[in-house]
């Protein structure tokens, strides 16, 4: 197993993971509700969704040789430290009152702490990359 192709892989499946998390409440939630519950935190999270869709191209695009693995761990890394920004930061200054009023699904009321730590996975990921390289 060589740790170099694995990192990248590890690092898409935690993109991909704050990704499907993001899409939760738009499935289990009425309309528009789920635009209320990301629009009341301090900064949407569908921010931090946005860097995890280009980190998966770098992701990829670094396993794959297509961009020099060096230059797709940093950014990686970086990306994945400002999703994991926006989403802790949301997670912690959304109310709870609008979590609660939205659903009364309980898998909701863990939601936002899901995508909080399914984010973390995207810097740990690129930190293990450049470790891989030797960068770290």
């Amino acid at each position: 197993m060589n740790a170099s192709r694995v990192a990248p892989v590890v690092g898409i499946v935690g993109c991909l993971a704050v990704l499907v998390a993001l899409v939760v409440p738009y499935l289990t939630t009425e309309a528009g509700a789920a635009g209320t519950y990301y629009a009341t935190g301090a900064i949407s999270p569908l921010v931090g969704g946005l860097f995890a869709v280009v980190a998966v191209v770098v992701f990829a695009a670094g396993r794959a040789g297509r961009t020099d693995p060096a230059t797709a761990a940093g950014v990686t890394l970086v990306f994945g430290i400002v999703v994991a920004l926006v989403s802790l930061v949301w997670a912690l200054t959304v109310p709870e009152a609008v979590v609660f009023q939205l659903s009364t699904d309980s898998a909701l009321e863990y939601h936002r702490w899901v995508l909080a730590l399914c984010s973390l996975v995207i810097p740990a990921s690129g930190v293990w990359y450049a470790r891989t390289l030797g960068l770290v």
